[in-house]
This record gives C-alpha cells, sequence and structure tokens, in this order.
C-alpha cells in the first residue's frame, strides 16, 4: 500500500471519528438537556473541536438529531439491494426492514436506539426535518422495488403503496416498544415484524400483471 493512500486511510477515519463524537455529544446532550436548549458550541465543546469543524460535518444541529436516521435508512436501503433478484417484494421488504432494525439495535443498543426515536418523536420541531427524511427515504425504496419488479412507480402504485405500509408498520412498532417495559432486541424485533405482517396481511407474495390490483 502506498504512502498516500495509508494517509488517505487515515485522515478517512479521523473524519469519521470526529463525526461520530459530534452526533453522540449531540445526542447526549439533547437527551439530557433537551433538544432546543442545546447549542452547537455545547456540543463542540464536548467533542474540543470549533464551531468551524462542526460545520464540515453538519449544516445544523437538527442535521445531528436526524443522523442516526438517515444511518439507518442507508442501512435499509442498502439490505434491500442486497436481497436475491427473483425474490417476491413483500419478503424482499420485510427481511430489509428486519435487518436493518437488528443491526441498528445492535450497534447501538435497544435502548439508545429507542432513546433516539423517543426524541424525535417528541419534538416538535425535529419533526419536519425527519418527516423529509423519511418521504426522501420511501422515495428511494420505491423506485428500488419498482425496478426489482420491473415496473414504472409513476404508474403503477403498488410499490408506493407496499413502501408506506411496511414503514408505517416499521413506526408503529417502535412506538409501541418504546412503551414497553422491555428493551430487548428479540421484543423489539418481534413487535416490528408482527406490525408489518399486520399491515401487509391482504397482500400476496407475487403480485399479478394488472397494476391495478395485486
Amino acid at each position: 500500500m502506498s504512502a498516500p493512500s495509508e494517509q488517505g486511510g487515515l485522515r478517512a477515519r479521523k473524519k469519521q471519528r470526529t463525526r461520530t463524537a459530534l452526533i453522540n455529544a449531540g445526542l447526549d446532550l439533547f437527551l439530557t438537556r433537551g433538544y432546543d436548549p442545546t447549542t452547537i458550541d455545547e456540543i463542540t465543546a464536548e467533542v474540543e473541536v470549533s464551531s468551524r469543524t462542526f460545520f464540515r460535518y453538519f449544516a445544523s444541529k437538527e442535521d445531528v438529531a436526524l443522523a442516526k436516521g438517515a444511518e439507518f435508512d442507508e442501512l435499509l436501503l442498502n439490505a434491500l439491494t442486497a436481497r436475491p433478484a427473483d425474490e417476491p417484494p413483500l419478503v424482499a421488504l420485510r427481511h430489509a426492514v428486519l435487518d436493518m432494525v437488528r443491526e441498528s439495535a445492535s450497534s447501538d443498543g435497544v435502548r439508545r436506539f429507542l432513546q433516539v426515536q423517543h426524541l424525535i418523536t417528541n419534538t416538535p420541531s425535529l419533526l419536519a426535518g425527519n418527516l423529509r427524511r423519511l418521504a426522501g427515504n420511501e422515495e428511494r425504496l420505491t423506485v428500488e422495488i419498482a425496478a426489482r419488479q420491473g415496473v414504472d412507480p409513476a404508474a403503477d402504485l403498488r410499490p408506493r403503496v407496499l413502501v408506506g405500509m411496511v414503514c408505517a408498520a416499521l413506526r408503529i412498532g417502535l412506538q409501541t416498544m418504546c412503551a414497553d417495559p422491555r428493551r430487548d432486541l428479540a421484543r423489539m424485533v418481534e413487535l416490528v415484524e408482527e406490525s408489518i405482517d399486520l399491515a401487509t396481511a391482504g397482500i400476496p407474495q407475487r403480485w399479478g400483471d394488472d397494476p391495478h390490483t395485486w
């Protein structure tokens, strides 16, 4: 490996560590002091970096609060694209969501995972940004499902409807888990899985040729 490549790798790892530290410091402050009272200067002080450094990574403290959600979105899309090409759309999306939940909660811990979800849900100033994020992610998932099925999502509503139902079920499962005294991964996966199965009970695994019916 050449010296420039090694230096590039070190720089990338250092940037990732700084980004992660800013996210963790921001979330810790949001959870203990509240989102609105927390300032960017307080976040940077925790990590011992300048405000200028902060703005290299994030445009606002909202981006910090929603960063984990954005990471979840990438995990979900990657999990979906990795599913076998001939797998039915509902099966592929269901597996992708459950894989994302397991990976996210395993890396951050169930309590931390739920704390972030609760913070966003109960902070009005974050809701608009989170809704934009969710809408953008659902659009990307819709495009992927449509491509797997070989249909045009502008003419065939089934990919969009399927993604909307599964994502709504995911939110319901996580919201239910926030109120559950148990904080174990298996229980969270169980609730999300049950919500998805209830929401999609009438959808067949294989679709027909008529875009106006499943």
